[in-house]
């Protein structure tokens, strides 16, 4: 018996921003096969059963008592619990056991790369794959019923990019590290928030399939990850096959951590792309709830927090965020987006410098340490300038806690 697929997945692929497009062409993509995008299709509909039957676990015996058993074994490890409840035992034994392909030097390698970017990377992050994500419409109807009209784009992407940093900096995928305990923590809440819409009588499962299901999760990933990497060489962030390598491993394991399922763990670069390309093909089914999520966005540079110069300041940061996303999405989707277009200065601006910084940055091991520290500082500012207060990572998702 043939499984069920959603209705928002399309006949057939759907086409992707040109930068997308010919990136993926030039290392030989193509589109995904019949059989590849059925199962794209088929994986709307599942989600993440170890985390989700966790969290079924952690409502039944009370999230009061529930959590801080869990942020417990989180920080110090499963071991650190005398008599912990079997549920929580197995889930942890699983995530603690670091598969036999994790290379903690290279994990070492592609964090200092995503980190050489800077606030440019994040920006790319920002620009390209938070914004072009409202395409994803079936997606969308997700964040709508967990507030992200309330919650504002400004602080959904504080929230990711506090998670983005937590995974890059230095020993952020070791053993209980801030990356580690931050993506367990962020896989728990898409639990809570799996749990959650799919329960709401709105919810078109017909329709939309799976809150936050496979697909949605390997898009989202090598986004993340994968697409700010790519997008790098259009900005003068030039790194080596290795680096890429080293970046893709990073996204592999994060992806493991997160609960995607190994089939969208990307094995090398390449392969990222592919996932990515791939993805784009199937969930870019843009609908009325693009513009209305991305719309906003355009206009948080405006109420951004600079000490010196805020009005000039804030207008010269929504033209060169707006610059950067016309430069890689292109007219089509821009137009699906709602999203004025400005001319590319930004990128052709910070080419020269990045390109700079690039070369100076592989002369040697010591070269490569400081362009890593001098990016995760101006991310650091980025963050500051963005938010008023500290970025909680699923700050807006906690009230799901409370909800049986």
């Amino acid at each position: 018996m043939s499984q069920v697929i959603p209705s928002r997945h399309p006949a057939g692929p759907k086409p992707v921003p040109g930068m997308v497009r010919a990136f993926a062409l030039a290392l030989g993509i193509r589109k995904p096969t019949a059989a590849e995008f059925r199962r794209m299709g088929e994986c709307l509909t599942v989600g993440d059963e170890p985390m989700d039957r966790l969290v079924e676990w952690m409502y039944s015996a009370g999230m009061k008592n529930a959590r801080p058993l869990f942020e417990q074994a989180l920080a110090g490890g499963i071991e650190s619990l005398m008599s912990p409840p079997e549920p929580l035992r197995e889930f942890f034994a699983h995530a603690e056991a670091t598969p036999d392909w994790v290379d903690p030097d290279t994990l070492i390698r592609g964090a200092q790369v995503l980190r050489l970017g800077g606030s440019d990377g994040m920006s790319l992050g920002r620009d390209i794959s938070l914004l072009g994500g409202y395409q994803f419409a079936g997606f969308n109807q997700t964040l709508l019923r967990t507030g992200a009209l309330e919650k504002g784009s400004n602080t959904r992407f504080a929230e990711t990019m506090r998670w983005a940093m937590d995974i890059v900096t230095d020993g952020g995928l070791g053993p209980f590290g801030v990356g580690y305990r931050s993506t367990l923590r962020v896989r728990m809440i898409h639990a809570m928030v799996r749990r959650h819409v799919a329960a709401l009588p709105d919810w078109r499962a017909d329709a939309w399939g799976l809150p936050i299901n496979q697909t949605d999760m390997a898009a989202t990933m090598v986004g993340s990850l994968i697409a700010p990497a790519a997008g790098g060489f259009g900005i003068g962030l030039l790194v080596t096959k290795s680096d890429l390598e080293a970046v893709a491993h990073v996204a592999r394991y994060t992806g493991w951590l997160m609960g995607v399922r190994d089939e969208f763990l990307p094995k090398s670069f390449r392969d990222g792309v592919r996932i990515l390309y791939h993805t784009l093909t199937a969930l870019a089914t843009p609908d009325e709830t693009t513009r209305q999520l991305a719309a906003p966005m355009v206009d948080d540079p405006l109420g951004w927090n600079y000490d010196r110069l805020p009005r000039l300041r804030r207008r010269v940061a929504r033209s060169a965020h707006l610059s950067i996303t016309g430069a890689f999405l292109g007219p089509r989707t821009l137009r699906t987006l709602g999203v004025p277009y400005v001319l590319p200065w930004y990128p052709a601006l910070r080419f020269p410098v990045n390109l700079a910084r690039s070369i100076a940055a592989h002369t040697g091991p010591e070269a490569m340490a400081r362009a890593a520290a001098r990016g995760e500082r101006e991310n650091e500012a980025f963050l500051r300038v963005m938010t008023s207060g500290p970025a909680t990572i699923g700050g807006a998702a906690e009230h799901l806690a409370r909800t049986a």
